[in-house]
């Protein structure tokens, strides 16, 4: 009985049409997410709940400004929000511009390691980004066209104190050296260390938006550190450092 009474004011087109509107909602609040666009969306809550309380208690005034002038509002809160939008999009693009798993060699993981190695033990500060699957280039800003091949000594030049390109971070590209002096998203993640700078954050952040896998130098301590998905780990030893490279992309050890 219960059933034919559901079954009565109930059709298909409803229900395809409540699970179309929960997919909408889902998809609005996870890109909203994924923006970092969450207080974007605490604002419209709060301008839509004031828009309904203005023409429920008859507050002429408000509800005049909110019926005139809501696109004016929205389109300055897209223009505030812009850069946390366009990194979005630019991340749902990328992830369509699949170019395949980049092919690297385990000598040029041996340079990068020795690289590492040596600014470590110098305090010099570096940044190093290391594609896999995914483009990242919608990602990077500022860059220097490079296209080397990879060198420690290369690598250790860039980076080495007072010379041009050494603030930014490298990006490595199918064993060579991409582009130099990048500037990356900087990760938002509260629960990140205070005691991390721009350069953990930066690591973090591109490791978030991308595949990717960076390798951090810190310029006050010396310690090496590998950020991927999202996550910053400490690497002790530059032979473990080595080692998960390996693993990261997928380099066969030669014989």
């Amino acid at each position: 009985m219960q059933f034919e009474i559901i079954k009565e004011f109930v059709n298909w087109r409803d229900i395809v049409d409540i699970v179309g509107l929960t997919l909408l909602f889902y998809f609005f609040i996870r890109f909203l997410s994924l923006a970092k666009g969450l207080y974007l969306l605490r604002i419209l809550l709060v301008l839509g709940l004031l828009w309904t309380l203005a023409e429920v208690l008859g507050l002429s005034t408000l509800s005049w400004i909110f019926e005139r002038f809501w696109v004016l509002i929205l389109f300055a809160l897209v223009v505030i929000f812009q850069p946390e939008i366009r990194r979005t999009l630019a991340s749902i693009g990328r992830r369509t511009r699949v170019l395949g798993i980049k092919e690297y060699e385990e000598r040029s993981i041996d340079r990068l390691v020795r690289a590492c190695r040596f600014m470590a033990e110098r305090q010099i500060g570096a940044l190093i980004v290391i594609e896999r699957e995914e483009n990242i280039e919608d990602l990077l800003e500022g860059c220097i066209y490079i296209d080397a091949y990879i060198s420690a000594e290369l690598i250790i030049t860039i980076f080495y104190p007072l010379t041009p390109l050494h603030d930014g971070a490298i990006v490595i590209r199918n064993d060579r050296i991409a582009y130099a002096s990048c500037v990356l998203p900087l990760s938002k993640n509260p629960e990140l260390p205070r005691k991390y700078g721009t350069r953990h954050r930066a690591a973090v952040g591109i490791t978030e938006m991308s595949d990717a896998v960076a390798i951090v130098v810190s310029e006050e301590t010396g310690e090496i550190s590998i950020a991927v998905e999202g996550t910053l780990e400490k690497v002790l030893d530059p032979e473990l450092l080595k080692d998960k490279l390996l693993s990261l992309l997928g380099v066969k050890h030669e014989s």
